[in-house]
C-alpha cells in the first residue's frame, strides 16, 4: 500500500471540495472517496498480479532471483572529471512501474533462503 496515493488525494479533495454534511448522505461521500482513490484502468495490473503470485519454493529459483535482481539501482552514478564531480545521475529504477513488485519478489526469495533453507544471505546484500 502506498501512503502517497491515499494522502494526496484526500488532501486535494479536502482543499477543493466543500461538502455540507446536512445535505449529503454517507453513501455519496463514500462513493466520492472510493472513485477518487482508485484509477479506472491499470494496463499493468495483470503483470503485477503475476509477479506477486510467484511462489518461491525452490532453492535454485531463490538463488537465481537473488542474483538477477540487484539490491541497489545499478544506474546511479557520479560522473567525475579530474577528481571533481561534474553531475550525479539519480537512480532510475523507481521509474519502473513494476519496481515494488520485483523488489518484493527478491525479498521473498531472500526470506525463503534465510528462513526455510537456513542459508546465509549476506552475499546478496
Amino acid at each position: 500500500m502506498k501512503v502517497f496515493d491515499n494522502t494526496t488525494k484526500k488532501i486535494f479533495l479536502a482543499s477543493w471540495v466543500s461538502i455540507n454534511q446536512a445535505e449529503t448522505s454517507d453513501d455519496k461521500v463514500t462513493q466520492l472517496n472510493h472513485s477518487a482513490s482508485k484509477p479506472q484502468w491499470d494496463i499493468l495490473q495483470p503483470l503485477r498480479q503475476r509477479v506477486e503470485n510467484i511462489q518461491v519454493r525452490d532453492r535454485q529459483l531463490a538463488h537465481r532471483l537473488c542474483k538477477l535482481i540487484p539490491s541497489q539501482c545499478p544506474f546511479e552514478r557520479d560522473v567525475k572529471l579530474f577528481g571533481k564531480t561534474l553531475f550525479h545521475i539519480p537512480p532510475m529504477c523507481k521509474l519502473n512501474p513494476l519496481y515494488e513488485e520485483v523488489v518484493g519478489l527478491r525479498f521473498r526469495a531472500l526470506c525463503y533462503l534465510a528462513d526455510e533453507c537456513g542459508e546465509d544471505v549476506s552475499q546478496y546484500c
